[in-house]
């Protein structure tokens, strides 16, 4: 299941860092006289992972003072970006220049995507139509360009269409490796130049060129559907940067999606030509011991990091965390060949947005009447609206749903079926016998108390963009396989660990764990540990560790897991998805197919012993 946190995608790191040199100072000087001397210093001004937080966050309140703004929540929010971009934009630009800058400056502003996530905050943006309210917030704020990233295709290629058509025409979407010309809707943006490999960004008489690479895990980890990945991101990047080159222009930025910063660390030193990289996805913290970050986030490395690249020279690596909450500055010197001749640490690094203290910003009053004033009110009427009344409490604890049965993966598992089953005729599939549900994609993180259950409590169980889908034809002994997927990980607590319907089965820990090749679905080591496997009409399927011949199974389950996502060894098996997401599913088998009532018998606290260990 996509996870709010994404996919740590690490193939290969190790080997790539070899020769990759990390430090946290600026990068040296070029040798030689003038060329040592700053003629343009550019100020690199990004958010990346937005993911619809909307109405900000939190903080764990440590700050004192009066919210200035009046938001509910004192930190981030598209608002407060909007307002605090604005100033950093006319630091970068005008007054008199800082030590060690070059008189001659300007900015660019860039996303590094996912800009919007499922959930109940983008549910007004479905709701609502184009304009998106996350496209609003975007354009609000003021993007040059925006690399595109995995979330983006969370509702697959049409929707994605619908955010960038948002914009008419206001701003370009950055990516170098996907071909888009198998979905007709992104393709004729590609036609018209809004989807692009490579965008020339133009501030105070000089030319910047950027590029765009999106994370090659993107069909396992999201739902692109006809757009085709490329792999080949050095090979890509460096064509681009080459011709860049032949045109003269000499400043380079490169806006990767590669879903965690180690994976940007990793490509710079097969990288030429590249003057800095700012990563997106992974969502770290990279902040220096001078940095204000907002109360309870934790710099994880400095900011920048560096890496050597192909010639030896060291190129500054950034990101910074999302939801609005920080936006990141690197601050780069050019000579007059356009090297990089040095990094202004004491600008570059997160810069937080903040509603109190005394770094507080007001947010921009067109973007909260706009955006985020119809959205908290959407949510209102998400928490008002009443679709069941449960009379036991409901697990969804994530080291809970991770390692165990719980109720509540018992409950989001039969609506799955349920779904495919209600289905089933309509789509032309075989009536799922099966329903089974990766434990990851639970994410509420708590116990539900008895009482009623609201829309906004599905969403927050439910919160990603997954669809129902029926794999009608699953042999057994592939079943038996996604069950030892399951359970590999057990004793301890993951995200592969599925909440099953429609089924009982036992297994037993000490018995040999199924190995997945990292980053794939094939299975390097065959499982050894489920031992029985019954059905709910009493048919066996695996009897003491064997197999037992018979039909193949149908199941229901999402299309992340059914394209292989969380290593998930369904073999390339064809599927169907059956126009439900499963928030809606699980929101309909409440009203609808429990008629408004979860009952202690059906769901009984712990569960009704359909997963047993040994």
């Amino acid at each position: 299941m996509r996870s709010l946190r994404k996919h740590r995608v690490r193939a290969a790191v190790t080997t790539a860092l070899a020769g990759a040199l990390l430090v946290t100072t600026g990068a040296p000087a070029s040798a030689g006289g003038h060329d040592r001397f700053p003629v343009f210093t550019l100020s690199v001004l990004f958010t990346n992972d937005m993911e619809s937080a909307l109405l900000g966050v939190a903080g764990d309140g440590t700050d004192e003072g009066p919210i200035l703004d009046g938001g509910a929540n004192p930190y981030g929010s598209p608002s407060r970006v909007a307002t605090l971009m604005d100033d950093l934009r006319q630091e970068a630009t005008t007054g008199k220049p800082r030590r060690g800058q070059a008189p001659w400056r300007g900015e660019v502003t860039l996303s590094g995507g996912d800009n919007y996530l499922a959930g109940p905050e983008f549910s007004a943006s479905l709701e609502n139509g184009v304009p998106f309210y996350d496209a609003l917030a975007v354009e609000g704020i003021g993007y040059d360009a925006s690399a595109i990233g995995n979330h983006e295709f969370d509702f697959g290629p049409d929707v994605f269409g619908q955010f960038i058509e948002s914009f008419g025409g206001s701003l370009d979407f950055v990516s170098a490796n996907l071909d888009v010309s198998g979905e007709p809707v992104l393709d004729a943006y590609a036609q018209d130049g809004t989807i692009v490999r490579s965008k020339v960004l133009r501030s105070s008489g000089q030319r910047i060129g950027m590029i765009g690479l999106t994370t090659p895990e993107l069909p396992a980890i999201s739902s692109p559907r006809g757009v085709e990945v490329s792999g080949d991101l050095a090979g890509i990047a460096n064509g681009l940067a080459a011709d860049f080159a032949r045109r003269g222009i000499d400043k380079v930025i490169l806006v990767s999606h590669l879903q965690d910063i180690d994976n940007e660390l990793a490509l710079v030193p097969q990288l030429s030509g590249v003057d800095a990289v700012v990563g997106a996805g992974g969502g770290e913290i990279l902040a220096g011991p001078g940095d204000r970050l907002i109360p309870g986030d934790v710099a994880e490395r400095g900011f920048p990091l560096y890496a050597n690249d192909k010639t030896g020279r060291p190129v500054p690596v950034v990101t910074t965390t999302g939801d609005y909450k920080y936006i990141g500055r690197l601050v780069l010197n050019f000579n007059r060949r356009g090297e990089v001749v040095g990094v202004d640490d004491e600008q570059t690094g997160p810069v937080r947005v903040s509603g109190v203290g005394p770094d507080a910003v007001a947010g921009d009053p067109r973007v909260r009447a706009e955006v985020e004033k119809p959205v908290a009110e959407h949510l209102e009427s998400l928490a008002e609206t009443v679709v069941a009344t449960s009379e036991v409490p409901l697990n969804g604890v994530r080291n809970d749903v991770r390692s165990r049965e719980t109720n509540l993966g018992d409950l989001v598992a039969d609506s799955l079926r349920w779904a495919g089953q209600q289905r089933a005729a309509e789509y032309g599939v075989t009536p799922p016998q099966v329903g089974i549900q990766n434990g990851g994609g639970i994410r509420n993180d708590s116990t539900l108390p008895a009482g009623d259950i609201t829309a906004l409590n599905t969403y927050e169980v439910a919160p990603f963009a997954n669809f129902v889908a029926v794999v009608p034809d699953v042999p057994r002994t592939v079943f038996r396989q996604l069950l030892e997927r399951g359970v590999a990980a057990a004793p301890g607590a993951a995200g592969q660990f599925m909440q099953v319907s429609g089924v009982s089965f036992t297994y037993d820990v000490t018995r040999t764990a199924q190995v997945v090749r990292e980053g794939t679905n094939t299975i390097v080591t065959p499982g050894e540990r489920v031992r029985d496997v019954v059905l709910e009409d009493g048919t066996v399927l695996v009897r003491d560790g064997v197999v037992v011949d018979g039909p193949p199974v149908s199941i229901a389950t999402n299309d992340f897991s059914a394209r292989g996502g969380d290593g998930y060894p369904f073999e390339g098996l064809p599927f169907t998805p059956v126009g439900t997401t499963y928030q809606q599913a699980l929101q309909d088998y409440l009203t609808d197919g429990l008629g408004g009532a979860v009952t202690s018998a059906q769901y009984p606290v712990g569960g009704t012993g359909r997963i047993v260990a040994l």
